[in-house]
């Protein structure tokens, strides 16, 4: 399942590496840290973008993780697969 979704938690952080079967447009679920909740949305892109993308509350990641915080908020996580990942 681990890498089906493809979220592997790292002390504080959170790795995404989603691997979608060829007919999953992308799936959504809820992450719970502690007492913050994270909203995460997994897409496939369109053709032509190869590089997956991820967001947190619309603010551009360096790489494919997240820094886990306990604000006792709800963050929204956008992962953009490539088309033919």
């Amino acid at each position: 399942m681990e890498s089906l979704l493809g979220l592997r938690r790292e002390g504080e952080k959170l790795n995404f590496a989603p691997l979608l079967p060829a007919d999953w447009p992308g799936f959504k679920m809820h992450y719970r840290y502690r007492d913050t909740v994270y909203h995460i949305a997994v897409r496939r892109r369109q053709v032509g973008h190869d590089a997956m993308v991820v967001t947190l509350d619309g603010h551009a990641q360096k790489d494919q993780t997240i820094n886990l915080v306990d604000d006792r908020k709800e963050h929204s996580v956008e992962v953009g697969v490539p088309a033919d990942g």
